[in-house]
Formats: C-alpha cells, sequence, structure tokens
C-alpha cells in the first residue's frame, strides 16, 4: 500500500473552480473573473491559478478567447462531447431539440419555480431585452453581451425545472444555440420581446399550460423564419 498524498494545490484550486461551473454560479457562456481576480479569491499564486483554468480548458470546460478572456462552455467532459457534437450540426435541427427541451422545461419550470427562480428570471428578462433594443448600433462586445444575455434567460428557465440531468443536457447545446443565434441579426426587430415576455410570466403565474405553449409557439416561430434546413 502507498502512502496517501496531500492534493496538490493546482488540484485543489482546479476543483473550486470545477465547482463554480458545476454549481451554475459560472453558467455556460460567461466569462469567469481574471487570472488576478481568481488568484485573489483563492488565495493563491497567478502561476496557479493559470494551470488550473488551463486544466479545465483541456478538460473541455472552459476556451480562452484572444482578447476576450475565458468563457464556460460545458459544465462537465461530458457536456464537451455532447456539445462538439451538436456545433456542427444543422440550424434546424438544432432548433427543433431546442423547441422539445424548452417546451418541456418551460411546464417543469412553471410547476417547480420558486421566489429565487421568479426574482431571477425578471430580472434576467429586463436585461436581455434592454441589451437587445440598443444592439443594433452597438460594437461587437456589446452583441455579444445581448446574445449571452438571450442564453441566460433561457437557461434559467431550464434551472427553474430542478431537473439537473435536464440543465446538464441543456449546457452542452448551449454552444450550438449560440452559433444560430449569431448567424443573425441582434437588434428590437429581431428579438421576440412579447414572446419572452409571455413565457416568463407563464412561468412565474405557475401556469404549466401557458409556459409550454408560449415556449413552443416561440420557437415554431423562430424555426419558420430560419427556413429549410441547410
Amino acid at each position: 500500500m502507498q502512502p496517501v498524498r496531500r492534493t496538490s494545490l493546482i488540484a485543489q484550486v482546479t476543483e473550486q473552480l470545477r465547482a463554480e461551473i458545476t454549481s451554475g454560479r459560472w453558467p455556460v457562456g460567461e466569462r469567469i473573473p481574471t487570472e488576478p481576480a481568481l488568484a485573489e479569491l483563492t488565495g493563491t499564486g497567478r502561476n496557479t491559478v493559470r494551470e488550473a483554468v488551463q486544466a479545465l480548458v483541456h478538460a473541455g470546460m472552459l476556451e480562452r478567447r484572444q482578447g476576450s478572456g475565458t468563457y464556460v462552455i460545458a459544465t462537465s467532459d461530458l457536456g464537451c462531447t455532447l456539445g462538439k457534437y451538436f456545433a456542427s450540426a444543422h440550424e434546424r435541427d438544432v432548433l427543433e431539440l431546442r423547441q422539445a427541451l424548452d417546451v418541456t422545461a418551460a411546464a417543469l419550470a412553471a410547476r417547480r419555480r420558486d421566489e429565487a427562480d421568479v426574482e431571477n428570471l425578471r430580472t434576467l428578462l429586463e436585461r436581455r431585452n434592454v441589451l437587445w433594443n440598443t444592439a443594433v448600433d452597438a460594437g461587437d462586445a456589446e452583441r455579444r453581451a445581448a446574445v449571452a444575455a438571450d442564453l441566460a434567460l433561457h437557461r434559467a428557465i431550464v434551472a427553474a425545472s430542478h431537473n439537473e440531468v435536464y440543465l446538464e443536457f441543456y449546457d452542452s447545446l448551449l454552444p450550438a444555440i449560440e452559433q444560430t443565434i449569431d448567424r443573425h441579426p441582434v437588434d428590437a426587430a429581431n428579438s421576440f420581446e412579447p414572446q419572452h415576455a409571455e413565457l416568463v410570466q407563464a412561468v412565474i403565474d405557475a401556469d404549466p399550460e401557458r409556459a409550454a405553449s408560449a415556449a413552443r409557439h416561440f420557437l415554431t416561430e423562430l424555426i419558420a423564419l430560419r427556413g429549410p434546413a441547410d
């Protein structure tokens, strides 16, 4: 029998960062804190933080983007594998899969949402609408912020279903959803603001049938606008 080794500092920090991702505190699509900020938060050196971040980059949970920062792209190694598969899928296929997921999630969320979910959904809806209404004349950073806000809102509805397996699968699909949004205009004319408002309100009102109907109507309309599969 070999002596038990103490976990290395890098491994400990890696697990701390992994926990922030898997818990949802750092959701898919969000930029994580900078290395100096992480070093301060963990009480370790920047080299340790850099190695820990790189370990999660290799695991497929984080992605470094030149000049922008490091972003969460998956909540697990499995999510990374699924994400790579979805990334090469046809846009219409992704939208049809998303429709099935979003409709069920909306109904579950309307049944199970708690007060924290309600407050979060209201905040995310308001932020999303503001960013989409101002994105038409904005630069790339503002456009990406608008897309991220849209993703955060839909993910929050899935999170409000309080089904961890469902959320894990949805997270693996988020990068592909982001790609479909990126291919089209991001502005007030393409915001679907009334549809999002109706969906969120149905969840808040604890009305599963109405929430499912709102999600189905929105995605059906979106699929029709995107046209046939490429």
